[in-house]
């Protein structure tokens, strides 16, 4: 016998299932009333009889007295093969359609009030008459038993079913399908590595011939871009991708020097530790890189301020700074964000005349205002009492600055206990603002001309190198998309792997493809530009972020800024990479870490 879904065959054996059929059968032929029917004593209609199986008295014994053994539910196929929720049929005859207009969920028809019994058939009879019955009824559906054949209708223990929406015009099923995202949002974070995931093969990446490897150097270096075509069958065989890809490698630094890392500058004492740095007891040297530094700094932000080059990154051993030319990330000028930042520098930056703004506690301020404002009147005068004390403190700290310790002389116990000197009491009012040094909430935003004073203050700066350590004397790391006086250019490193993963069934094939070294935003939006279409539209993306960075992608951007246009068509990026980077940023202190691509469609997590 074969086994049927849903059957346990250790349950009841074959013969004794058709003997308590025909037993059954039997039974309810001779007695059509006696259990074929219930009527419920607060209404006049019918209840066809499902039995339960549950605990409790026996079935029917609250009427006559005497009850009817149950039976097990699972003790016929019919019984197996059906939910007890489900199975009702509905028995449409020339009398109810004339006395009623409409059916009862019971199964009894007709007006209300009236009594009837309706009579349980067998499975295989009552299949027979809903055949009759529909064929006999011109217009009426025909009645289908198939929905109650399965217990695991759809398979619905093993698969979740979801819920097709339905029109509220019309009866017709139709599928509402979620609109695609064909772009994401602007990391201005800097990546340490890249991790593309796909189905097919990265292979056309990697071994670039000699002439695809020139082109795409010609390309980047005069700014030019191929048209890549939107579906691609083999990835090997187009020029174009392979060129293109060549050409989102390349980045622009300075200092280049072949035996060293020159970034990540912050926590990398570890990678200069054994390293050959000749101008560690060099002063001349020293002052040689320095200058040719200076140099560099002041070309990048000439470019930057002829809209030339749409930004660049100024990397130290204590903080990094990212310049954004005007028209980017929604500013109408030109911004600059440094993070992490301290005390020292902070005042060091006011004592230059730079006016700079701390993004993070304004939008702390900003939602603690916003909640204040719903608090009701009590709340209000709360915060008035502590506002009243926060008064009194101030008062009691100004009167220790005029000699607070005034009563210890009047007591005659000068002497006897020592005083705070004036440095502690002043980091003691200022414990504010130490409490955010080496934090994402430290980023200080320039804007306008400042940036301009804040480079002359970098050029000036006697803190920006190391004194001592393993980075002492080697200038800031300076990343650019764009050549710039003293620069080198440089090239991402991009390797194909092919692993095996395992799935339920077992193993499969999954490619990848690593890209390691200063990713920059408009490497990242060039690369899944590529992608895009080598790999049909669908890959994923493990993205590690360099985390001091992460704090880059804060919204600076006012109304009255996001209004304005800027066009950058001559810094030398691709056309939908400056139209992600106008955008404001949205991503807040947290960065992009993965980004999957489906069916053309871009989802992101951060």
């Amino acid at each position: 016998m074969s086994q049927q879904a849903g059957y346990s065959p250790s349950f009841k054996r074959p013969a004794e299932i058709l003997r308590m059929r025909r037993k059954r059968a039997h039974s309810e032929g001779v007695s059509s009333g006696g259990r074929g029917a219930i009527s419920s004593p607060c209404e006049g209609a019918s209840i066809s009889a499902v039995r339960p199986f549950s605990t409790g008295p026996l079935f029917g014994q609250g009427r006559s007295g005497r009850g009817v053994k149950r039976r097990n539910p699972f003790a016929s196929i019919e019984n197996t093969f059906s939910s007890p929720a489900k199975k009702k049929v509905f028995i449409y005859s020339d009398d109810d359609a004339d006395s009623s207009d409409s059916v009862k969920p019971g199964g009894s028809a007709g007006v209300e009030g009236e009594k009837s019994t309706t009579r349980t058939l067998p499975f295989s009879e009552r299949l027979l008459q809903a055949e009759e019955l529909s064929k006999d009824v011109p217009g009426k559906k025909p009645t289908s038993l198939s929905e109650d054949d399965s217990l695991f209708e759809d398979e619905d223990l093993f698969h979740e079913r979801t819920p097709i929406p339905k029109s509220p015009q019309a009866g017709a099923v139709t599928s509402i399908a979620a609109p695609a995202c064909v772009e994401y949002p602007a990391d201005w974070s800097l990546k340490t590595r890249l991790l593309f995931t796909s189905l097919l093969p990265f292979s056309w990446a990697v071994q670039p011939r000699a002439t695809e490897e020139a082109q795409g150097l010609t390309q980047h270096c005069r700014g030019q871009y191929t048209t890549i075509p939107q579906s691609i069958q083999d990835p090997r065989t187009s020029a174009e991708l392979r060129c293109g890809f060549q050409q989102c490698l390349q980045f622009w630094q300075h200092p280049s020097l072949s035996w060293l890392s020159l970034f990540p500058r912050i926590g990398a004492e570890r990678s200069f530790t054994g390293k050959n740095v000749p101008w560690a007891q060099d002063m001349a040297l020293q002052q040689s890189l320095m200058s040719e530094w200076s140099v560099s700094l002041s070309s990048l932000y000439s470019l930057l301020k002829a809209r030339l080059c749409p930004y660049f990154y100024v990397c130290s051993y204590q903080f990094t700074a990212l310049f954004r030319a005007s028209g980017l990330a929604g500013n109408s000028n030109i911004t600059a964000l440094l993070t992490p930042t301290t005390r020292g520098l902070r005042e060091a930056m006011k004592a230059d005349g730079i006016e700079f703004t701390l993004p993070q506690l304004e939008e702390r301020r900003k939602s603690k205002e916003q909640g204040s404002t719903a608090h009701n009147q009590e709340t209000d005068g709360e915060e008035e009492e502590e506002t009243q004390s926060e008064a009194s403190d101030k008062e009691d700290d100004d009167d220790d600055d005029d000699g607070g310790f005034s009563w210890l002389t009047e007591m005659g116990v000068q002497d006897k206990i020592k005083k705070p000197d004036s440095i502690s009491i002043k980091l003691h009012k200022e414990r504010n603002s130490v409490c955010l040094d080496h934090k994402p909430e430290s980023v200080v935003c320039v804007s306008g001309t400042h940036t301009f004073t804040l480079i002359n203050f970098l050029i000036n700066c006697k803190s920006l190198v190391a004194g001592a350590g393993s980075q002492a004397g080697l200038p800031p790391t300076l990343l650019a998309p764009t050549a710039f006086r003293g620069a080198t250019l440089h090239s991402l490193k991009a390797r194909s792997v092919n692993v095996k993963t395992q799935v339920r069934a077992g193993y499969q094939d999954v490619c990848s493809l690593e890209v390691t070294g200063p990713i920059m935003p408009h490497s990242l939006h060039a690369l899944t530009r590529m992608l895009r279409p080598a790999q049909r539209g669908g890959f994923s993306t493990a993205l590690y972020t360099h985390e001091p960075t992460a704090v880059l992608n804060t919204h600076t951007t006012t109304r009255e800024q996001a209004e304005q246009a800027v066009e950058l068509d001559g810094c030398g990026l691709h056309p939908s990479t400056i139209q992600q980077l106008h955008r404001p940023s949205t991503l807040g202190k947290s960065p992009l870490r993965q980004l999957h691509l489906n069916n053309y469609s871009y989802t992101w997590k951060s």
